[in-house]
Protein backbone atom coordinates (compact mmCIF):
# COMPACT_ATOMS: atom_id res chain seq x y z
CA UNK A 1 0.00 0.00 0.00
CA UNK A 2 1.35 3.65 -0.77
CA UNK A 3 0.59 6.34 1.60
CA UNK A 4 0.03 9.92 0.24
CA UNK A 5 1.41 12.64 0.81
CA UNK A 6 -0.32 15.81 1.62
CA UNK A 7 0.52 19.07 0.75
CA UNK A 8 -0.32 22.15 3.20
CA UNK A 9 0.53 25.89 3.04
CA UNK A 10 2.09 27.05 5.91
CA UNK A 11 2.69 30.51 5.05
CA UNK A 12 5.33 32.66 3.05
CA UNK A 13 8.49 33.39 2.50
CA UNK A 14 8.69 36.62 4.61
CA UNK A 15 6.95 35.03 7.55
CA UNK A 16 9.93 32.92 8.23
CA UNK A 17 12.91 34.99 9.17
CA UNK A 18 15.95 34.34 8.71
CA UNK A 19 17.95 31.78 11.31
CA UNK A 20 15.12 31.94 13.72
CA UNK A 21 12.85 29.03 14.13
CA UNK A 22 9.18 29.27 13.59
CA UNK A 23 6.68 26.47 15.02
CA UNK A 24 3.75 25.39 12.63
CA UNK A 25 1.27 22.63 13.62
CA UNK A 26 0.21 20.59 11.02
CA UNK A 27 -2.21 17.74 11.34
CA UNK A 28 -1.34 17.27 14.83
CA UNK A 29 2.73 17.14 13.76
CA UNK A 30 4.11 19.98 15.39
CA UNK A 31 7.12 21.09 13.31
CA UNK A 32 10.13 23.81 13.41
CA UNK A 33 10.72 25.87 10.26
CA UNK A 34 13.68 27.32 9.71
CA UNK A 35 14.84 29.89 6.99
CA UNK A 36 18.59 29.68 6.54
CA UNK A 37 20.30 33.11 5.65
CA UNK A 38 20.67 32.12 2.29
CA UNK A 39 16.60 31.42 2.03
CA UNK A 40 16.55 28.12 2.17
CA UNK A 41 13.57 26.64 3.80
CA UNK A 42 13.47 23.58 6.44
CA UNK A 43 10.78 21.98 8.15
CA UNK A 44 11.94 19.05 11.09
CA UNK A 45 9.63 17.92 13.95
CA UNK A 46 9.75 20.01 17.01
CA UNK A 47 11.34 17.58 19.08
CA UNK A 48 14.51 17.07 20.11
CA UNK A 49 16.31 13.83 19.34
CA UNK A 50 18.14 13.55 22.40
CA UNK A 51 16.78 10.98 25.13
CA UNK A 52 15.54 13.47 27.40
CA UNK A 53 13.62 15.31 24.52
CA UNK A 54 12.62 19.17 24.11
CA UNK A 55 12.25 21.81 21.36
CA UNK A 56 13.84 22.76 18.39
CA UNK A 57 12.43 25.70 16.88
CA UNK A 58 14.17 28.01 19.50
CA UNK A 59 17.89 26.66 18.18
CA UNK A 60 20.52 28.58 16.18
CA UNK A 61 21.43 27.92 13.08
CA UNK A 62 24.29 28.61 10.81
CA UNK A 63 24.25 27.06 7.40
CA UNK A 64 22.40 24.43 6.93
CA UNK A 65 22.85 23.30 10.59
CA UNK A 66 21.10 23.40 13.59
CA UNK A 67 22.40 23.81 17.01
CA UNK A 68 19.96 22.54 19.56
CA UNK A 69 19.16 24.87 22.58
CA UNK A 70 18.93 22.60 25.19
CA UNK A 71 22.38 20.18 24.62
CA UNK A 72 23.57 21.91 21.86
CA UNK A 73 23.58 18.91 19.49
CA UNK A 74 24.49 20.02 15.88
CA UNK A 75 21.37 18.82 13.75
CA UNK A 76 21.90 18.94 9.63
CA UNK A 77 18.36 20.49 8.41
CA UNK A 78 18.58 18.65 5.30
CA UNK A 79 18.76 14.90 6.12
CA UNK A 80 17.65 15.34 9.81
CA UNK A 81 20.92 13.58 10.92
CA UNK A 82 22.50 14.74 14.82
CA UNK A 83 26.36 15.06 13.98
CA UNK A 84 29.02 13.17 15.73
CA UNK A 85 29.75 12.38 18.56
CA UNK A 86 26.24 12.73 19.36
CA UNK A 87 24.03 10.51 16.90
CA UNK A 88 20.33 10.25 16.36
CA UNK A 89 17.67 11.43 13.76
CA UNK A 90 14.99 13.93 13.49
CA UNK A 91 12.51 13.37 11.01
CA UNK A 92 12.31 15.97 8.31
CA UNK A 93 9.51 16.82 5.74
CA UNK A 94 9.98 18.30 2.31
CA UNK A 95 9.09 22.13 2.05
CA UNK A 96 8.65 23.52 -2.12
CA UNK A 97 7.73 27.35 -2.85
CA UNK A 98 4.79 28.04 -5.08
CA UNK A 99 5.69 31.25 -5.80
CA UNK A 100 6.42 33.48 -2.78
CA UNK A 101 3.51 30.68 -0.53
CA UNK A 102 5.66 27.96 1.56
CA UNK A 103 4.04 24.33 1.32
CA UNK A 104 5.32 21.32 3.48
CA UNK A 105 4.40 17.74 2.81
CA UNK A 106 3.32 15.46 5.44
Amino acid sequence: MELTKLEYAIGVVQDFLPQIGRVIVVENVELAVFRTSTGAIYAVENRNPHPKGGPLAEGMVSGYYLYDPLYDWKIDLRTGEVQAPDHGKVATFPVTLDGQTVKVSL
